[in-house]
């Protein structure tokens, strides 16, 4: 219990940055989706070329960040050549990329249909580049369990992005225009360009990420550039795989919205083009991200902790409990948002336009659950060293992806999508589990993990037929559902935190 209470600290730890951090970068959500800032098209092209970009960042890490991990788990003496030589390893491949980015920038914006807007690829060739090369130092915090600097530094490049933000799209656009402080307008004009609109999305981001620099001048200095390739060439063997896995997977998370403006047929949403009904896809993908903040603030601390008790005598045991504990707490966070989306719709969608997507945030959350899962019971084939398993998984649920959007988005649009994206990860979970019973046997607990889950969809389908004539009433009687899961599990678990809670 002891070593799951150290677990439960450092994502909590973690979780804070992760949580405040995403929470406070999800502001930018309303305000770029506020019909004052944003329009609904320019949203979509800033959810469309994002989507492009997660994709970009597996490709400049190539699974060398979990190498890292790996690596100097394996061989703490030479924790210093190891990381010396994954900083090298990046800052050479980013180099490399990011100039050929710049350098096919013209055919790829016509390919985007973004003709005449290079500056877009330039600016984030430089953005990705410096993304890849914070990876290390940052994988370093972790594996040294220095989280407070780790949060610290998260922390510090999100505020600066959103005040960027608010200061280029709010208070310059309106000095500019007259709105307010007309006095200050011959200033302003020095730095704002009144034809810029979602370009200052991606100048924020980039003057975000410069400060990064600064933060990491120290351990830079320290660096000594170089491939060592005793090094060099084992990790890269071990972490290619992962490359095609990581690849695979953002590939899962991201193929609808790179391709869903292309194969959506134009009107099929009426009153909306096709860019349009990419950004309400969008827009309503973000509300499932309080599940994806749980399960990225569980990633960054599980993958050291599952490494560091590996050889642990009971370390089945332990990752067993870390499941089931992790799927009784998604499985109450999906009740928990699904029930309280027409109150969430009004403080992070305030464009009523965007409200008619809000049906496919459940099947979302649900998708973002498996996903979870996934992450939780694939650590075996990292442990026992058999990466290419994961590759296979990934690249064949990459292909079911792609495959069923291609099917399925001319005839359902972005509602076949989110079925799609729930199938593919299930896929995955399951895959991973059944493999993992040949090589790396867990005793999960099975039955009451798909008890708790069966009960947060029973009390979902209660909590959407409470209705009253007053719209506050019928909010606060779906909180009863909420609480009858808190209640539930509190009884079903007082054995176990009674006797194993010390």
């Amino acid at each position: 219990m002891n070593k799951l209470k150290q677990l439960a600290g450092d994502t909590a730890t973690y979780g804070l940055g992760s949580i405040v951090g995403r929470a406070i970068n999800f502001l930018l959500v309303p305000f770029y989706t506020s019909t004052q800032i944003l329009s609904v098209a320019d949203y979509g092209i800033v959810s469309e070329l994002y989507a492009y970009v997660a994709v970009l960042n597996v490709i400049y890490l190539y699974g060398m960040e979990t190498a890292f991990f790996r690596f100097v788990s394996k061989d703490p003496k030479n924790a210093d050549t190891i990381f010396n030589t994954s900083v090298s390893s990046i800052f050479f491949s980013s180099l490399g990329l990011s100039l050929l980015l710049a350098g096919f920038a013209t055919p790829i914006v016509n390919w985007l249909e973004f003709a005449g807007q290079e500056r877009f690829i330039y600016w984030f060739a430089a953005i990705l580049a410096i993304d890849a090369l914070v990876a290390i130092p940052f994988a370093k915090l972790r594996y040294e369990r220095k989280a407070g600097k780790f949060v610290s530094f998260r922390l510090i490049n999100i505020f600066l992005n959103i005040t960027f933000n608010i200061f280029f799209l709010y208070f310059c656009k309106n000095i500019y225009t007259g709105n307010f402080l007309p006095g200050l307008k011959p200033i302003i004009s020095l730095v704002y360009n009144e034809n810029y609109s979602v370009e200052y999305v991606f100048i924020s981001n980039l003057l975000a990420n410069l400060a990064f620099l600064p933060m990491f001048a120290k351990t830079f200095v320290k660096v000594r550039f170089g491939l060592n390739w005793s090094f060099l060439k084992p990790m890269f063997l071990y972490s290619y795989p992962l490359l095609f896995s990581q690849l695979a997977g953002v590939t899962n998370e991201m193929f609808s919205r790179m391709t869903l403006k292309k194969m959506l047929p134009e009107g099929f949403y009426p009153g909306l083009n096709s860019q349009e009904a990419l950004s309400i896809f969008a827009a309503c993908y973000k509300l499932s991200i309080f599940m994806t903040l749980a399960i990225q603030a569980f990633r960054f601390a599980a993958e050291p902790f599952f490494f560091s008790n590996a050889n642990q005598k009971d370390s089945k045991e332990i990752y067993a409990r870390v499941y089931y504990y992790f799927v009784i707490v998604g499985s109450f966070a999906f009740l928990a948002i699904s029930l309280n989306l027409d109150l969430i719709k009004h403080i992070f969608l305030s464009n009523p336009t965007y409200w008619q997507g809000l049906h496919v945030v459940p099947i979302l959350l649900i998708a973002n659950l498996f996903l979870g899962i996934y992450y939780n019971i694939s650590i075996w084939f990292k442990i026992k060293d058999k990466t290419y398993i994961g590759t296979f998984i990934s690249i064949s649920a990459a292909i079911l992806t792609i495959v069923l959007n291609i099917i399925l988005i001319p005839h359902f649009g972005y509602e076949g999508s989110a079925v799609i994206t729930l199938i593919t990860y299930f896929y995955m979970s399951l895959t991973v589990f059944l493999i993992g019973k040949k090589y790396y046997p867990v005793p999960y607990n099975l039955k009451k993990t798909a008890g708790y889950f069966l009960i947060a969809i029973v009390l979902l389908y209660v909590g959407w037929h409470i209705e009253s004539s007053s719209a506050v009433v019928s909010q606060l009687l779906k909180e009863i559902p909420v609480l009858l899961y808190i209640l539930i599990f509190l009884v079903a678990e007082n054995r176990n935190f009674r006797f194993n809670g010390n």
